[in-house]
């Protein structure tokens, strides 16, 4: 089982500093900010962070001010100091003080992120952490490994994407990973750093629908001070801060074209230019992109410029949705008990037999999101901790009813034989699409055996896609 993870505050009066710090750390640590060092001084009696990183030169009180104050407090919290003007004065005054080490602007990512994780496994292997003002900072959960790092799937589908994401994070190779929304897209990606070489480098995330398109530019390739109005500051941008690692860009499909002529530059010569800059960035970054629209229907629109899908659909990674799983969907449901039960006083619960029945039924059009959300709201509300048919969404027990009998099947007059026709055809449909189109599968669901399968098929006319074509179906032979 994984550490809780530990907080970092940043002190910078930069307020580029701050942000790309926030950025760079905030998929390893809990972040939070200061812009001097008096507030510093008051957010860190707030929040107890394991780690400050300080800058030297600030208005109010500087680095050196708020490294007294906290050593004269009996806090012993490792600091590392940030500076483009260390001397050996100033170096020597803070080592006095428990400074643990110096990082000169700019600083490298994969230095500080090594960095701050040698400093904090260092003074926890001191016993310093053991301090009652140093008790690393509870997020409410720990993390509970999965089947596959950070993903969960004992289905086919899910073993043959395990397979391919091992294959694929060996590799440098562009990745395109589609899905609908809510499949796991970004677990995906994390999980192909992960497993790459790259993986002690940083994973920098972006999902570009979530920013306007007048800064989508800025947010990723960065801008010089006084590129537009209000660039106070040079700003890095995220593909600098990716350097050395992969950079995850969500939602490619919602990129302008101008900012995809950008992008395609540098997948294609390994450079860019940040906003207001006439001199080109050369970075090491790996890129995987995600979304789920149909980039070749875009294509076609005009909306998507050809040769940069060409250029990011070297690999594609195709998601499969829950409803197509569902073998997985208990499975989920449990992993989700005991990471979210965390968040409820350790509350355990677990489903009834006609619950389980009712929630493989659904087609979970939100996917492994929806099913997350679902899952909380009942470790939250559910009145006993075996949860029934009857504590479920109402939503849920609709679709399943609706699901369960044909429409067609309950009209006043229809025949028995007719509705008994249809709520086959109806079942073998439901069977083959959760089976994936296997008949052998299908036929394992249903309890029947292939053979009477393939029969039922050809009575029925269903085709080996499930397709019906009802016309015939419903004359008989």
């Amino acid at each position: 089982m994984e550490e809780k993870r530990r907080t970092v505050l940043v002190v910078d009066d930069e307020a580029a500093v701050r942000d790309s710090l926030s950025l760079l750390l905030k998929s390893t640590f809990d972040v939070c900010v200061a812009e001097d060092g008096e507030v510093a001084l008051s957010v860190f009696e707030q929040v107890k962070p394991d780690l400050v990183l300080l800058d030297l030169l600030m208005p109010k009180l500087d680095g050196l001010g708020v490294l007294r104050r906290l050593r004269e407090q009996g806090l012993n919290v490792p600091v590392i100091m940030l500076t483009a003007t260390t001397t050996v004065r100033t170096a020597v005054q803070a080592m006095k003080f428990g400074a643990k080490d110096f990082l000169n602007k700019p600083f490298d990512v994969a230095e500080l992120t090594s960095l701050i994780i040698a400093t904090l496994d260092g003074h926890v292997a001191d016993g310093v952490e053991n301090a009652p003002s140093l008790q690393p900072k509870s997020t409410g959960t720990q993390d509970i490994p999965g089947d596959f790092g950070c993903m969960i799937g004992r289905s086919v589908s899910m073993r043959d994407l395990f397979v391919r994401i091992e294959q694929v994070a060996a590799r440098d190779s562009t990745v395109l990973v589609t899905g609908e929304s809510g499949t796991g897209k970004e677990l995906v990606a994390r999980q192909i750093h992960a497993c790459s070489s790259r993986r002690n480098g940083p994973f920098v995330a972006i999902n570009c629908a979530a920013i306007p398109e007048t800064l989508i530019e800025s947010e990723l390739f960065g801008h010089e001070k006084g590129a537009f109005t209000h660039a106070v500051e040079r700003r890095l941008g995220h593909f600098e801060l990716a350097d050395g690692g992969t950079l995850f860009l969500d939602e490619i499909g919602e990129l302008s074209l101008a900012v995809q002529v950008k992008l395609l530059r540098f997948l294609q010569e390994q450079e860019f230019y940040r906003v207001g800059r006439s001199k080109p960035i050369q970075v090491n970054v790996r890129i995987v992109t995600a979304t789920n629209k149909n980039l070749e229907e875009l294509v076609r629109a005009k909306l998507f410029r050809q040769d940069l899908f060409y250029r990011i659909n070297v690999i594609n990674l195709a998601l499969p949705a829950l409803r197509e799983r569902y073998d997985d969907i208990v499975h989920l449901a449990q992993f989700f008990c005991r990471k979210l039960g965390q968040r409820y006083g350790g509350r355990e619960i677990s489903f009834s037999a006609d619950a389980i029945e009712c929630m493989t039924a659904y087609d979970w059009p939100g996917n492994v999101r929806e099913l997350e959300n679902v899952v909380e709201s009942l470790i939250a509300l559910a009145p006993h901790n075996e949860v029934g048919l009857a504590d479920l969404p109402r939503k849920l027990r609709e679709r399943a009813t609706n699901e369960g009998l044909p429409a067609p099947a309950l009209s006043v007059g229809l025949g028995f034989e007719e509705a008994e026709r249809l709520f086959e055809t109806e079942m073998i449909v439901k069977a083959l699409k959760r089976a994936n189109f296997v008949q052998t599968r299908a036929a394992e669901l249903l309890g029947i055996s292939r053979r009477i399968l393939k029969y039922k098929m050809d009575k029925l006319r269903i085709n080996e896609r499930g397709e019906v074509d009802r016309g015939e179906a419903a004359s008989g032979e």
